[in-house]
């Protein structure tokens, strides 16, 4: 697209960010991949809501705020020393580091269903300097990453691996990323998929929790996309089965597969609708927890921990699982921070004695503080049944994908939280509906019990930042605010709301000036 033209759309799509015209239509094909792919290629700025291309701007200023965060950690600085800054010639090893370090300290951005961001949003970063995209063509490459990593992360979620271990989400996100940066055609997308999915990465949790190894988690994917890639572009074929096959991905990765999900609504029915964007942190239940704790905080002041008898936290059976797996490697400051990051009681602690919880509490000196010790072994984590519903019925992380899988959900249901769970949440209602109005409930109640006898309490369903009505109203400011905490210049967050009226050099501007400062 060339600069006058896509100025030219830009001005008719989103003058006040309002839509044109109707989604550019598809035509099934013989694969899931293939239709995939086939759609992918070929869409346009034109094709996409202008509340998706608004949700798009706002995830990538929020990545940006997530890479940043991990630049500025000691482990993050180490990567950097081991592949170079994310600013190097080379996008292909561009986009590795971007995505190491926008993923390892649990600030990056999900949806329905996946950790997006760390590739849909690193690739197209890479990939929008070096070709010198505009910015509606960067934020459309952003989309169609998007849609294609949600969807093949949705057709294996009632599976092993979810959240961050479900790493195959980047080989999708990676592959979509470039290549729609590189306007390839539909047949080079699908072998690109093909081969990526050939070889889909499994991490061990044993080094996901306990070693530095976390930083790999969307760095290994991210390069195995990009040699695909050039494999395909040389004329390497991948099988366009490789998904549904018997002897393919979902075979092996799903409990339940879900091919189905694949192609399901495109064009019409957006992933990107679910994003979550993250302000704190952390793994699953930390936001509403910290979000809870911050709000005590504010109506009790300063508190010091042997003013505090108990602290229960009561959560979804997402937020116990995560929080029972990490608790066996933490243990106080030398914590392994793979496991720390998906702890509950340090940052509630923190937060309580703080008001706030950031990147910098997962360093020395805050980590090493023991009065943080202190009050998180005073924390007890507590399965709220209700807050388990809710998190079933809301599309994200995992609902959509038990509706969409009906009766033959029931084992993996089973298995993630026994027969209790299964009568919880009862008649399993088909899935299919819009995701205009998704939300992502793994919401935390937080009840402290000071020593002078008195009780404070907060509950929060959805936290803030989590996907729901007040994410939709006011994801720009959210995401701005997120961006600054982290020391990103005011010019970049004040400008990221005409990202997709940009030219070349305006977005290479833009990109700088947020990460050379």
């Amino acid at each position: 697209m060339t600069a006058v033209l896509a100025e030219s759309v830009a001005r008719a799509l989103c003058e006040g960010w309002e839509r044109v015209g109707p989604a550019r239509s598809h035509a099934p094909s013989d694969t899931p991949l293939r239709e995939l792919s086939q759609w992918a290629a070929n869409l346009r700025p034109e094709d996409v809501p202008c509340r998706v291309l608004k949700l798009a701007a706002s995830q990538v200023l929020s990545q940006i705020a997530s890479i940043r965060a991990g630049l500025a950690h000691p482990l993050g600085r180490r990567l950097v020393a081991a592949f170079g800054h994310p600013m190097q010639r080379d996008p292909r090893a561009a986009a590795g580091v971007f995505a190491a370090l926008g993923s390892w300290l649990n600030l990056d951005d999900t949806a329905y269903a996946g950790h997006l961001s760390n590739s849909t949003v690193a690739v197209p970063l890479a990939f929008a300097y070096a070709r010198k995209l505009d910015g509606l063509s960067f934020l459309t490459a952003v989309v169609a990453a998007n849609e294609c990593a949600a969807r093949i992360t949705a057709s294996a979620t009632l599976g092993p691996l979810r959240g961050q271990s479900a790493v195959h989400t980047h080989l999708a996100g990676a592959v979509a990323g470039r290549l729609h940066s590189d306007r390839a055609p539909a047949d080079q997308w699908e072998n690109a998929l093909g081969l990526a999915f050939a070889m889909p990465n499994w991490p061990l949790m044993r080094a996901f929790l306990a070693s530095d190894a976390r930083l790999f988690n969307t760095f290994t994917p991210v390069r195995t996309a990009m040699d695909a890639c050039d494999a395909a572009a040389a004329g390497l074929r991948g099988a366009p089965d490789i998904l549904e096959h018997p002897d393919g991905f979902l075979s092996r990765f799903a409990t339940v597969p879900l091919p189905q999900a694949v192609a399901k609504g495109l064009g019409t029915r957006w992933h990107t609708d679910t994003l979550s964007f993250k302000m704190h942190p952390g793994g699953p239940g930390i936001d509403a927890a910290v979000d809870c704790a911050a709000e005590i905080h504010r109506e009790l002041g300063p508190i010091r921990p042997q003013d505090v008898t108990e602290i229960v936290v009561e959560a979804s059976l997402y937020t116990l699982f995560a929080g029972e797996r990490a608790a066996q490697y933490v243990n106080g400051p030398g914590s392994p921070l793979g496991a720390l990051v998906l702890d509950v009681p340090y940052p509630v602690a923190t937060t309580l004695l703080t008001g706030d919880f950031s990147v910098d509490d997962f360093s020395s000196p805050h980590l090493d503080d023991p009065g943080r010790w202190s009050l998180a072994s005073r924390v007890r984590l507590v399965h709220d049944t209700r807050m388990t519903r809710e998190l079933f019925l809301s599309e994200a992380p995992f609902g959509e994908a038990v509706r969409e899988a009906g009766p033959l959900a029931l084992p993996w249901l089973r298995g993630f939280g026994g027969e209790e769970l299964v009568d919880l949440l009862g008649t399993i209602e088909p899935g299919g509906r819009d995701f205009s109005g998704a939300t992502k409930a793994t919401g935390a109640r937080v009840t402290v019990h000071l020593a002078d006898g008195r009780t404070v309490s907060r509950t929060r369903l959805i936290p803030v930042g989590a996907a729901g009505p007040d994410t939709r109203a006011r994801h720009s400011d959210l995401v701005r605010e997120k961006f600054l905490s982290v020391g990103g210049a005011r010019q970049v967050a004040d400008t990221v709301g005409g990202l997709h009226r940009m030219k070349p050099r305006g977005v290479r501007r833009w990109i700088e000036a947020a990460f050379l400062d």
